[in-house]
């Protein structure tokens, strides 16, 4: 047994559900906030059209009018700065629960992320309207995510040892 007189697999199972329940309750939360979000969704989808992006005729989904669907970003936007938030409120709890480092590690990389989405989002697709260039930068980002992630793994190691 451990804090709280829950097993650290309970605790972890607790902190998921609660995950899971503040992201639905996320969900529900930009649909009320943006109430016509579910219309401005539908509009972007039927936008997708195929483009040539290279001389060996690779064709790629993008909207016809990236400008025209800034209520969809912001709902993005927003969604990946408030699950930021969330995620870093998560981590403190993992650390005051003496979470593994491997789930702390993890949140880390969750946390870098989306608030690097968030700024993404706000960067290419809504102050620019730069499709390819803002898939771009997320993979990227992923990248930077996955290695934020190993070092925090890496340091944690060489401190155990």
């Amino acid at each position: 047994m451990s804090s709280g007189g829950f097993s650290r697999r309970n605790r972890e199972g607790l902190l998921d559900a609660v995950s899971v329940g503040f992201f639905l309750m996320l969900i529900g939360l930009l649909f009320v906030i943006n109430t016509n979000l579910v219309d401005e969704i539908t509009n972007f989808f039927k936008d997708i059209v195929t483009v040539n992006v290279s001389t060996w005729n690779v064709m790629l989904p993008k909207p016809a009018d990236v400008g025209a669907h800034m209520v969809v970003y912001r709902a993005a936007e927003q969604f990946s700065l408030v699950w930021g938030v969330f995620l870093a409120a998560m981590l403190v709890i993992r650390f005051a629960t003496e979470s593994r480092i491997r789930k702390k590690a993890e949140n880390i990389g969750d946390i870098v992320f989306w608030f690097g989405a968030a700024y993404m989002v706000q960067t290419w697709l809504i102050d620019k309207a730069k499709w390819f260039e803002f898939w771009a930068w997320i993979i990227m980002v992923l990248g930077i995510s996955l290695i934020t992630r190993a070092i925090v793994l890496a340091v944690a190691r060489a401190i155990k040892k």
